[in-house]
């Protein structure tokens, strides 16, 4: 079994100094939401094994703030291919992380849409049915997907075959907390 978690960045400013948007920064909601997540995952026990990251700013702040949450920090890699990928990226991306042969290993990936959301969507063949009504509209900034694979190993992966576990989303976790 792998377990594949898609963490879109947290919401950013809309330019950057720079002009670039590989610079483009969090701004203070961003900043307060990835680790809430980071909190969210860590009372779940949903710690990944090991973290792709995207080179881009946003989604290594994101990192950044999320990690020291999390009550086990996993080693992660900054892949400079994650900036921007498409699906098919993604996909051999994922093909080739170092996971090889660890029992139930967790791999979290953290990128951009449209990709990462376009990914999540080719993966899923069913579950949790609110979970896909979510996810089937936006994985918005800071989303968390998880999808589980009956697959012995990365190399394995394959499209429509995951089951989306949860889908969690800063606004989620504002209303939980809220009671509502």
């Amino acid at each position: 079994m792998r377990h594949l978690m898609l963490l879109r960045h947290a919401k950013t400013e809309r330019d950057s100094p720079s002009g670039q948007d590989r610079d483009r920064r969090l701004n203070g909601v961003g900043q307060a939401d990835a680790p809430a997540v980071g909190r969210y995952m860590d009372g779940q026990a949903l710690i990944p094994d090991f973290v792709l990251v995207s080179p881009a700013v946003r989604a290594r702040e994101t990192w950044d703030l999320l990690a020291p949450t999390l009550s086990a920090l996993p080693p992660h890699e900054i892949v400079k291919d994650l900036y921007g990928a498409d699906i098919a990226q993604l996909l051999q991306i994922v093909r080739s992380a170092p996971l090889v042969n660890q029992a139930g290993a967790r791999l979290m990936i953290v990128a951009h849409n449209p990709g990462l959301h376009e990914f999540a969507l080719a993966l899923t063949k069913d579950g949790d049915s609110s979970a896909c009504a979510a996810l089937a509209d936006n994985l918005p900034t800071c989303g968390l997907a998880t999808i589980d694979f009956k697959i012995a190993d990365w190399p394995e992966l394959s499209f429509r075959t995951g089951r989306l576990e949860r889908l969690i989303t800063p606004a989620m976790l504002r209303q939980a907390s809220e009671g509502r």
